[in-house]
């Protein structure tokens, strides 16, 4: 892909670690200025030295946390007071897990703010400048259980398909201002909340973490569950990030610029790419 991001403004979220950085690191790579959010101050001036600054880019980052979402709120409106963003990424950590019957009204409450209200008000915030502009790509990092939902991540499964409607809905509105929506449903990548699953999950079904990492593969013995269900680097993932951000407008996720790139993947948009352990949901500017 022959991206070049150079002028552009990009916010991730979550950015310190698995695939929120991989986008970040990409991006960077590509020319944007990037701004990085974690909760960990710490780990977001390591990362902010990893970007690229070769085009004379100035990285930034914000120290808030999801749980958080009065303070989160905060955060945000005072770095849009100064700021405007060509390229959001909506990412955040996950709730914890737990199947129907094993999550109270406040967890519900606090995946609710966490996954949604979030997302929701960034997006908002971020709108305006996209719209003065005429230029505007938002990436919502969200999961294959949005489309098949997990027995054992009740919350997030309720409120990512929640957003997904949420950003479907919006996706018709600014498509016309040159603005496109599109939700990227991950597989299993080797991520910290990868790992935080198989824990949970192993202590929701009292069985061993690596039982319940298994259990979350799948067997190996159907080659196209093998495939499908591979876990990869969250660097794999970076590479699709740049895909969304093609300048043409409403052009499907950037497929036409994906197909060259996956020259050997021959689905077209929306079904699931063996290989690289993702999907594309149809949450496409102007395509109903």
């Amino acid at each position: 892909m022959n991206i070049d991001l150079s002028g552009k403004k990009a916010l991730v979220g979550a950015a310190t670690d698995g695939i929120g950085k991989a986008i970040a690191m990409q991006f960077a790579e590509l020319g944007a200025e990037v701004t990085i959010v974690s909760r960990n101050e710490s780990k977001l001036k390591n990362v902010l030295q990893e970007l690229d600054c070769s085009n004379g880019q100035h990285h930034k980052y914000l120290v808030t946390d999801y749980m958080d979402f009065e303070g989160t709120k905060r955060v945000y409106d005072g770095y849009f007071k100064e700021n405007s963003i060509d390229i959001l990424v909506n990412n955040t950590n996950g709730p914890k897990t737990g199947n129907s019957l094993q999550n109270s009204t406040e967890d519900f409450q606090q995946a609710f703010d966490l996954l949604f209200q979030n997302t929701v008000y960034l997006t908002q915030l971020a709108l305006p400048g996209m719209q003065k502009n005429k230029f505007g790509r938002i990436i919502n990092v969200a999961s294959k259980y949005v489309k098949q939902p997990s027995d054992y991540l009740v919350l997030s499964n309720t409120m990512r398909i929640a957003l997904v409607s949420w950003m479907k809905t919006l996706s018709k509105m600014v498509a016309s201002e040159n603005i496109t929506v599109n939700t990227v449903l991950t597989g299993l990548f080797d991520t910290e909340r990868m790992k935080s699953l198989y824990t949970g999950n192993a202590e929701t079904l009292n069985i061993s973490t690596e039982e319940a990492k298994k259990k979350n593969a799948g067997p190996d013995s159907d080659e196209t569950r093998r495939k499908t269900r591979r876990i990869r680097l969250p660097r794999r993932f970076s590479r699709f990030g740049p895909g969304c951000l093609s300048h043409r407008g409403n052009d499907s996720v950037g497929w036409r610029t994906f197909r060259f790139y996956l020259a050997t993947q021959q689905t077209k948009s929306g079904k699931f790419f063996p290989d690289f352990n993702i999907e594309f949901l149809d949450n496409l500017s102007g395509y109903a």
